[in-house]
């Protein structure tokens, strides 16, 4: 069953009105990664994917991480828009993160822009910003959805929302 969306301000987007099967686009808001305290990632040049009922996922072009802090893992996955996706550690000093960062090394045709651009799920880090916004992550363990002011929802993620 479809929640109520929240309405919108002027300044604001509602994930309920972003496109499903999902949309990739550039940004040039200024996107940060930290992560035991050092910044992980910086840049402004993230591109974003937009899907119904998701918060924004933000994707950094690798040369703007410090990928000597990424560790590849042998699990995979598929994802029906954006193809297949590796998944990565995260080993900063004496914090290590399982599973905290991914990148789809196989995208499909229309997210073949992100194929060297690395995800990060905020809930993992110890903070992640856009525009000098502290992020809040989307619920739950499965999406990486970045929550800013500037989005409404409500959010899938939450317990009894799978059927969104």
């Amino acid at each position: 069953m479809r929640p109520n969306p929240i309405p919108p301000k002027p300044g604001q987007e509602s994930v309920w009105d972003y496109p499903r099967p999902a949309r990739l686009e550039d940004t040039n808001k200024q996107i940060r990664v930290s992560c035991n305290g050092i910044v992980l990632a910086e840049t402004q040049r993230a591109k974003r994917v937009l899907e119904t009922s998701h918060p924004p996922v933000y994707y950094i072009p690798s040369e703007d991480i410090k990928l000597e802090h990424l560790i590849e893992t042998p699990k995979k996955t598929w994802c029906e828009w954006k193809g297949w996706c590796s998944y990565y550690d995260v080993s900063v000093g004496d914090k290590y993160i399982t599973h905290g960062a991914w990148r789809y090394f196989d995208p499909t045709a229309d997210f073949l822009p992100i194929q060297e651009y690395y995800g990060f799920y905020v809930s993992f880090m110890d903070a992640c910003y856009v525009n000098d916004e502290l992020v809040i992550p989307q619920p739950g363990d499965f999406y990486g959805g970045w929550i800013t002011s500037d989005i409404v929802g409500p959010f899938k993620g939450e317990p009894g929302t799978w059927g969104w």
